[in-house]
Order: C-alpha cells, then sequence, then structure tokens
C-alpha cells in the first residue's frame, strides 16, 4: 500500500513499505517464482526462524498479498504459501519503482 501514487511522485515514495521490508521482499521473491510452497521450503530459502517466518507471513496474509492453507500429508500437517493476485502485482509495482529510482540515478549525471 503505496503512500503516494500521483505519477510525478518520485519513485521511492511509491514504494509499499510492507513489501520493502527486507524479510517481507524475500519472502515474496521466493513466492513470486513458484507456483506454490511449503513452509519448510520457504524456512530454508530465507533462513528466517520459525516465528519471525510466521510473523512476516501473517503480516502479508492480511494485506491480501499471501494465501496460507493448512493441509495434512498423511499425519503430518503442512503449511502451504501461495502469492495471490494483489501480492504479484504489489511485488511487481515494487520492483518496478526500484528499476526507475535506479534508473534516475544512473542518469542524473
Amino acid at each position: 500500500m503505496a503512500s503516494d501514487r500521483r505519477p510525478d511522485a518520485h519513485p521511492l515514495d511509491r514504494i509499499d513499505r510492507l513489501v520493502h521490508e527486507p524479510a517481507r521482499l524475500l519472502i515474496l521473491s521466493q513466492l513470486y517464482v513458484v507456483e506454490a510452497c511449503d513452509f519448510l521450503f520457504m524456512q530454508k530459502r530465507t533462513g528466517l526462524t520459525k516465528g519471525n517466518l510466521s510473523s512476516h507471513l501473517a503480516k502479508l496474509e492480511n494485506a491480501g498479498y499471501v494465501q496460507i492453507a493448512k493441509e495434512f500429508e498423511g499425519k503430518r500437517p503442512r503449511t502451504l504459501l501461495k502469492l495471490t493476485a494483489s501480492g504479484r502485482e504489489a511485488f511487481a509495482r515494487h520492483v518496478a519503482s526500484l528499476r526507475q529510482w535506479i534508473q534516475g540515478v544512473e542518469n542524473s549525471d
């Protein structure tokens, strides 16, 4: 949820702070390239503790960016994670804003 969506605003003013937080950006970038994954896969890919990962996932789920589903594989519980359409859009907007900012920096000579 960007703080300012004016087209003439500085690219970093349009950054979604929820997405920009490093751990959540890492989570979203991992989910962006897979259909879905389970909690343990995400924990291994991010290096986050279970509690830290759970906390960040809850924030992303509350924002509607990540869908979390619990199921059983035999008798073992399994938590599946999937990027929602709005999560995919938020991540893509974030990357576009960063690219725009970087191009501005590179061209500011």
